[in-house]
């Protein structure tokens, strides 16, 4: 690596900080209003622990309250499934429990300075708004919201609130998306025009009907608290623990699962900002659940000497075709999930969190490595609430890229090929697919 003191080493590296924590993030001018990012007035010497509270902290939430809790304080956790919670409150005995994260912040309010929020996808932005409308700083699991309207008041009410804010897309921290950015900033492909990401997704049920039964409520889940923002429904097993992704009123579907870890390369590299227009062919979406599989086509304009490119996204086992000259037994991403990048004078294959970045065929690129790394994932959060620097996956680039990445399933529920006008968030040639930009929320949850 260079010195870090070269002087183009310095544009580098401003330029990617920049990137990840604001202006980049966005990608154009047709963006929400640029504004800095700021941290609270009040902040924790480095040598201070914080104290943290969990909303969601089982399965993923057990690990992310672990890592931004543990070498600080965690002082009180929240979860609607006591039984998925357990290794939780195991783990911080001394942390008080609550269900409903509207009573915790009511009653710990006073006590806390960040929170991790690992819910299903309709519990983010409310969750994550209330936090951060009483000053808290934020790490909020992906996609960042259930739809591009929260989105775009969580990227805003950040900056008002001047709170520190994280995304957990862990491979936007990765050495991958950096040597990514590096050979794609340095020409090494030339121009791309044309990306095509794809996952295994879904690996739970999708598409299926609301089921009829009427089954109990196990005595461990608060199911109205469960249901949160949603419309109220019967209890049913096929919704939780694990199979919510599928159902709109909950999930976003394979998009929400994966895109914020798979198109995470494209879109920073490439400094994608908003599309044109966006269209899907898919197979079986319904008003209930999203389809068994979905091929959606992404088109941007031309982007800071960028050319126009055409991104692709595929689930459920649909793979883009193989590139002329590119054998068989040539591995494209990590095999289930990657990205390809097709440049005018060649190609660069990444996996899942843009690992293993490679050119097609393989060799060793000779382009100097000039993006500092990071301190890690959850360090960079953990230093921000501590008023450092923002951490890379902060709301100036979470929010804009999840209404990117969230357009897709707009597209797929409206059934039609969408004009999008990104500063208003509005698509221009099918009225009706507007009613997908923003859900109603249930009486007693809003932002």
């Amino acid at each position: 690596m260079q010195n870090l003191e070269d002087d183009g080493q310095k544009r580098v590296s401003r330029r990617w900080f920049i990137m990840s924590s604001a202006v980049l993030a966005a990608g154009c001018a047709s963006n929400v209003e640029e504004k800095p990012v700021r941290v609270p007035e009040k902040t924790s010497p480095p040598s201070e622990k914080l104290n943290v509270a969990g909303i969601g902290v089982g399965g993923k939430g057990e690990g992310d309250i672990f890592e931004v809790g543990s070498g600080n304080n965690v002082v009180a956790l929240c979860d609607v499934d006591w039984r998925k919670a357990a290794g939780s409150f195991k783990k911080f005995p001394n942390a008080k429990k609550y269900k409903d994260f509207r009573e915790m912040l009511d009653k710990e309010g006073n006590h806390i300075d960040a929170v991790t929020i690992s819910t299903p996808d309709n519990t983010h932005a409310v969750a994550a708004m209330a936090c951060m409308q009483l000053g808290k700083h934020v790490f909020v699991q992906k996609p960042l919201t259930h739809d591009v309207y929260e989105a775009r008041m969580l990227t805003e009410a950040a900056r008002k609130y001047k709170v520190a804010t994280h995304m957990g897309n862990q491979g936007h921290q990765g050495e991958g998306i950096r040597r990514i950015c590096e050979w794609i900033w340095a020409g090494y492909i030339g121009q791309v025009r044309e990306v095509h990401i794809w996952t295994n997704r879904p690996v739970w049920p999708q598409p299926v009907a609301r089921p009829t039964e009427t089954p109990p409520v196990p005595d461990y889940l608060d199911w109205d608290l469960w249901l949160g923002p949603a419309p109220k429904r019967p209890y049913n097993p096929a919704y939780c623990p694990f199979k919510w992704r599928g159902w709109w009123d909950f999930g976003c579907g394979a998009l929400g699962d994966m895109a914020c870890h798979i198109m995470d390369a494209a879109y920073t590299a490439l400094k994608l900002g908003y599309p044109t227009a966006v269209e899907a062919q898919q197979e079986g979406n319904t008003k209930e659940s999203g389809p068994a599989w979905s091929i959606i086509h992404y088109e941007f304009p031309a982007r800071e000497g960028m050319d126009p490119v055409d991104v692709y996204w595929y689930d459920g086992d649909k793979l883009p075709p193989r590139p002329e000259g590119v054998a068989e037994d040539i591995k494209l991403g990590d095999g289930e999930n990657g990205s390809l990048f097709i440049g005018e004078k060649g190609m660069l294959t990444c996996g899942e969190y843009a690992g293993s970045p490679r050119p097609i065929p393989y060799h060793k690129p000779d382009v100097p490595r000039s993006i500092p790394k990071s301190i890690g994932h959850y360090a960079e959060f953990i230093r921000a609430a501590k008023g450092g620097p923002p951490a890379g996956g902060n709301f100036d680039y979470a929010g804009p890229f999840s209404e990117m990445v969230l357009l897709g399933n707009l597209a797929i529920r409206a059934g039609h090929r969408i004009e999008w006008d990104g500063p208003s968030m509005t698509c221009t040639n099918v009225p009706e697919a507007n009613q997908y930009i923003k859900r109603e929320y249930r009486k007693g949850w809003s932002l």
